[in-house]
């Protein structure tokens, strides 16, 4: 297998845009917004595109992963800039087979050397944990409120540990902000596919929902 990782370009969003919607058509709820966030995000300030990255199989475009500014802020007011990255898509054909991995693996690469020291996303814990992540709570990060979601992950490029001495509070960028309309507007662009209930969007409405309120840490 020939396996190429490189930016995006111009002459791939439709094709980013086609396999994006593949990849999490019916995963989190009946059809996806996820294909119209990737349309979005790219024209947004927090947008970062040195690590708008696709994954080319053979030639193929099977993959790719995009990152956005967030921030967090501490209870004294200090800031810290972090990133996020989503949507990340595979084709589901070629999904469980280590190749989100390698490409996620390789984004890391790229940030830390871009001088980006910390990564929070909301995903589920079980795909994530083997790439590094770990608990929100472990760092004390939060959405306000002692409000720490089980989804919310924390990915240190640069290690320095859990921060127990200080509260922060995670900002996500509002390019994830995304209309609810206009994503049906611009699905109906797309070949129809049908909409159906599937486990896995009991699972993720499960996790989204759900909270650490222990301080065993």
């Amino acid at each position: 297998m020939n396996i190429t990782i490189r930016k995006e370009e111009p002459r791939d969003y439709r094709k980013v845009e086609e396999l994006t919607r593949k990849a999490f058509w019916n995963l989190h709820s009946p059809g996806c917004d996820e294909h119209y966030l990737v349309h979005v995000i790219r024209d947004h300030q927090d947008f970062i595109p040195e690590l708008d990255l696709v994954m080319e199989l053979n030639g193929t475009i099977i993959g790719n992963i995009m990152y956005a500014k967030s921030k967090l802020i501490s209870d004294n007011g200090r800031q810290k800039d972090i990133l996020t990255f989503g949507p990340v898509s595979i084709l589901p054909e070629f999904q469980r087979r280590g190749f989100g991995k390698k490409l996620i693996e390789h984004s890391f690469e790229i940030a830390r050397k871009s001088g980006h020291e910390m990564i929070v996303i909301f995903g589920n814990p079980g795909n994530y944990l083997s790439l590094g992540f770990k608990s929100c709570r472990k760092f004390n990060i939060n959405l306000g409120n002692e409000l720490f979601p089980t989804a919310m992950l924390v990915k240190e490029l640069v290690e320095k540990g859990p921060r127990q001495n200080e509260k922060w509070t995670y900002h996500e960028s509002p390019a994830y902000n995304i209309d609810k309309t206009k994503t049906e507007l611009f699905d109906a662009e797309f070949e129809p596919m049908k909409k159906e209930f599937k486990p896995s969007q009991e699972e993720f409405f499960i996790l989204s929902n759900s909270r650490i309120i222990t301080d065993s840490i």
